[in-house]
């Protein structure tokens, strides 16, 4: 049977740390929490499952707490769990058949992260595979009979263990300020990150947020070596940036680069939008309808279902009391 050490980056999360260490406390074989500045009991309610607490200084990089606390850990494996998640009875004895069965040769082993719709910020799916648990230490092998090389890529074991995600809070202005911060530092978003921040600003974000996204994205515009994929998330998140701001001129052009291409929902979207807004139903109708039948989400799945059906209904009573 494999050994697991249990590692977590916390901060306020007394309501509900205890209902995740409670569901995992009797499989793992060590628990390794980092807090990041907690002013509730978080502290006090870790201490009770065990003295491996420590503080670690936010720097707004979730990727070096996660470092910082996976270098504690002393088992072969190591699971990683945020506070508002946790596994129901069903799915311990899943964990638990998995931990006496591992193989040493899987190295990351991934389980269904669920969270309801309505809780969800980012993502278009309820449930998505997430790597929740890998291997410590890696051990390269040598692979392929003649001309050997070794192996580079991970063996990964997608399990049918279901975790639950049920967040207290909307986590999203945090992430859109992380995201946004980013670009003010100098960095460049990764691929990855460009589409996370752009997804998560159409299904969160805020007007506010969008301005203080417009600078990444303008300078994605600007760089040589972005894909079409990258560039068309510019599109929707400028579009949408400038109608809001007003600026039709940089509005429409941004639209009209999408169409260069294969036309999304999104910019349908933000088409109908305008045109409702300005009182001009028939014209909102049709884009409206191209979001719906017409056109595929790239960002925000609600573009190419509920949205454009509640525009159109919005559109049809509007055109008849004119």
């Amino acid at each position: 049977m494999v050994t697991i050490s249990l590692c977590m980056i916390v901060k306020n999360e007394e309501v509900v740390l205890r209902r995740c260490l409670n569901s995992l406390a009797d499989i793992v074989d060590e628990i390794i929490i980092a807090d990041t500045g907690s002013t509730d009991n978080t502290k006090e309610i870790a201490l009770e499952y065990t003295d491996k607490v420590y503080d670690c200084k936010w720097t707004g990089d979730f990727a070096k707490a996660r470092n910082f606390v996976s270098s504690k850990a002393t088992m072969e494996y190591i699971y990683t769990a945020d506070a508002d998640e946790y596994i129901d009875n069903e799915n311990r004895e899943k964990l638990k058949r998995l931990k006496s069965i591992l193989i040493p040769e899987i190295e990351i082993v991934q389980m269904l992260y669920c969270t309801p719709p309505e809780l969800g910020t980012v993502y278009n799916f309820d449930k998505e595979y997430r790597p929740k648990l890998y291997k410590r230490l890696r051990t390269f092998t040598w692979i392929d009979p003649i001309h050997e090389t070794l192996r580079v890529d991970p063996v990964v074991f997608d399990s049918e263990i279901e975790i639950q995600h049920r967040p207290t809070g909307d986590h999203a202005s945090r992430d859109l300020d992380a995201m946004a911060n980013i670009f003010k530092t100098g960095n460049r978003l990764s691929t990855k990150m460009h589409h996370m921040y752009a997804m998560e600003l159409f299904r969160s974000g805020t007007d506010n947020d969008f301005c203080k996204a417009a600078p990444t994205f303008m300078q994605t515009m600007e760089q040589d070596n972005r894909s079409i994929d990258e560039i068309k998330e510019a599109l929707c998140v400028l579009a949408r940036y400038h109608r809001i701001t007003g600026d039709i001129v940089g509005f429409f052009g941004n639209a009209l680069k999408d169409a260069i291409t294969e036309s999304c929902a999104e910019i349908c979207c933000e088409l109908g939008m305008y045109y409702e807004s300005i009182g001009n139903y028939k014209e909102a109708l049709i884009w409206y309808q191209n979001a719906l039948t017409e056109t595929d989400s790239i960002l925000d799945i609600r573009t190419s279902k509920e949205f454009p059906e509640q525009g159109i209904e919005r559109c049809k009573e509007l055109w008849k009391k004119k």
